[in-house]
């Protein structure tokens, strides 16, 4: 908003030229995300507090700790994330931009899907919210929609293909139809992982940001055809613009960390953490490194197949694999502290958002 109402003076008055460039821009949304939160923080969780009573309901398989020290949390504090992020990002953004309204399509539409989950929960007292069939069908529903938005604004044998990381050239060809179903796999799966990595205070939040950060400058990088050119990349013309939408991402889960270290003051709940995985899948299609999001978001991978295993082994022999899934729970089980297993958690984020950022020189 402000890039389009400052632009008519850009060349009058030197300060609103400052507008025009995209790393003034996104610096200025994670700051501008960050105030929103500390700002409306306190007065949400308040009003969280007075509605929910009891606050999030807690697994009664889980560890045992969890019903004392996690009881009568609130949650939904995703709606604090969505909110920052949104003011952020319509205010900094190019909103001419179609890949920032369909970015922002994916994490509105499944922040509500989360919201109904996490009513559902606190209005049947128990750890049932919407049914999976209802969630899946309504997560592939708009990861098609936006898969085939995606697909029009870009030009080319790229618009349905694969790009393969470190091999420059390339494209593996998924056409009309299965592009569409590739990209609305990618923002599920990637919900979904998210939503299962979310069970320690601050665990998926701090991750989730550093993905951001890596796709911030990919999205930066892809959308510039200089750069994009001198690192063999394929260029998404355009695609720049959601540099601003991360930044602002980053920002957001800042605020809300601020909120949710421990001891939590409140959960992001389904809300924050199907719109956040949903928003980095989204943004992994639009600038076509899909696979680097497996590799940068890889402890939303492993947790996610860590259910898998447990829940296939479980079904064929009865037996478990790991004491408890998804993983993080597991080292719970074996006594390691809640802080021991976050903070090594973030510490391999790190190493895989290296080695993803790698794939962008190694050519």
């Amino acid at each position: 908003m402000l890039y389009a109402l400052t632009r008519p003076f850009a060349h009058e008055y030197l300060i609103f030229n400052l507008f025009r460039y995209l790393t003034f821009r996104s610096g200025a949304a994670c700051l501008t995300a960050l105030v929103v939160s500390f700002w409306v923080g306190p007065k949400l969780i308040r009003w969280l507090k007075s509605v929910q009573g009891h606050g999030q309901p807690i697994r009664i398989d889980g560890p045992e700790r969890h019903l004392l020290e996690k009881k009568g949390t609130p949650t939904m504090g995703g709606v604090l994330i969505l909110i920052a992020l949104f003011v952020s990002t319509l205010l900094w953004a190019d909103l001419a931009n179609p890949f920032v309204w369909a970015v922002l399509f994916v994490t509105l539409g499944y922040g509500v899907l989360g919201f109904a989950d996490d009513y559902l929960k606190l209005s049947r007292r128990n750890v049932r919210g919407l049914p999976g069939r209802v969630k899946l069908l309504g997560q592939a529903a708009i990861g098609l929609a936006t898969s085939l938005w995606m697909a029009s604004l870009i030009h080319g044998p790229l618009s349905t293909a694969l790009a393969v990381p470190v091999f420059k050239d390339l494209l593996i060809p998924l056409g009309p139809i299965g592009f569409p179903i590739f990209g609305s796999l990618v923002m599920m799966g990637a919900s979904n992982a998210v939503n299962l990595t979310d069970g320690l205070d601050g665990l998926a939040i701090v991750p989730t940001m550093i993905a951001a950060g890596v796709f911030a400058l990919i999205s930066y990088l892809v959308g510039n055809r200089v750069f994009a050119e001198y690192l063999q990349l394929h260029e998404v013309p355009g695609v720049g613009e959601l540099a601003v939408f991360c930044s602002a991402l980053i920002g957001a889960g800042l605020g809300f960390l601020w909120f949710n270290a421990p001891p939590a003051a409140v959960f992001m709940g389904d809300t924050g953490s199907l719109a956040l995985g949903g928003a980095l899948g989204a943004v992994s299609v639009a600038t076509k490194h899909e696979i680097v999001l497996a590799i940068v978001g890889g402890l939303f991978v492993v947790e996610t197949v860590s259910v898998m295993v447990q829940v296939f082994w479980y079904k064929r022999t009865g037996r478990r694999v790991f004491l408890m899934a998804p993983l993080h729970h597991h080292f719970e089980k074996k006594g390691w502290a809640e802080p021991t297993i976050v903070i090594r958690f973030w510490i391999i984020s790190v190493i895989l958002a290296l080695i993803g950022l790698a794939t962008l020189k190694i050519r």
